[in-house]
């Protein structure tokens, strides 16, 4: 529990020491979103025929960031160690892969907690939300900033180079995150991308995330979580196959 320990506060404190980049920053991205967007489409838009559109749109942003900043945390980390030459110093101590594996991805759960907290507190300056399912709430948030903890380690150990990384997130990341619900409702879509968005794991962890506040969604909360809690459990047990390998780790 030691190593597991100092291996956890390490990646804490290394974004923590830097909090106006990883955390600041985020939290001013997704105020500007909501402004934007708000001044753009309120009074025009109403989801769920009783839900104003500002009000909508800002649990999804929240989950946005939270998804978002998990994974930056553990694929940049891991990449930058990689780049540098000082994972050797993580590799050498006997950590064992489960350790690892855990450490990274709660201080990714703790740093998009910490930035999805901080949009919440500048978002509710502008909407009135009720929190109506918070246990809902809390578990999407926790589940969701754990599957892309895990996905961000993933695409770290499969990278060996910062574009890689940066590939794996703009070409994935961001895309499924925006079609994922966040600003709309999928029942507003056409057949073909209404169907096409199922398929998408994002829009399961923003739609059930966005229950919590609302009581409603556009798929049974249920189903939400299973999806969710399967995709979490098949990218982990990826992740820790590879770092028992010492898959792109050891050369």
């Amino acid at each position: 529990m030691t190593r597991f320990r100092t291996l956890l506060h390490k990646e804490l404190l290394r974004f923590w020491k830097v909090s106006v980049q990883t955390v600041a920053a985020p939290v001013l991205t997704a105020a500007l979103y909501l402004v934007v967007f708000a001044y753009a489409l309120e009074g025009r838009v109403r989801m769920y025929d009783s839900i104003a559109y500002t009000d909508f749109l800002v649990p999804g942003l929240v989950m946005m960031s939270v998804l978002q900043n998990a994974f930056a945390n553990s694929s940049s980390s891991l990449v930058q160690s990689k780049i540098t030459g000082n994972i050797v110093f993580i590799l050498l101590p006997p950590i064992s892969y489960l350790e690892f594996f855990g450490a990274y991805v709660l201080a990714s759960i703790v740093r998009g907690l910490v930035v999805g907290l901080g949009v919440l507190a500048v978002t509710v300056w502008f909407v009135n939300l009720e929190v109506k399912a918070p246990m809902w709430a809390l578990t999407f948030a926790l589940l969701g900033a754990g599957l892309l903890g895990a996905l961000g380690l993933l695409a770290g150990i499969v990278s060996e180079k910062i574009d890689q990384m940066a590939a794996f997130q703009n070409f994935v990341i961001v895309p499924l995150t925006f079609l994922s619900g966040v600003f709309y409702s999928i029942h507003s879509l056409p057949e073909f991308w209404l169907r096409l968005s199922h398929a998408n794991p994002f829009f399961y962890m923003i739609d059930g995330f966005r229950y919590g506040f609302f009581g409603l969604s556009d798929v049974s909360p249920a189903a939400s979580l299973a999806v969710v809690s399967a995709s979490l459990v098949a990218v982990s047990l990826v992740c820790i196959a590879l770092l028992k390998s010492g898959y792109k780790l050891r050369h």
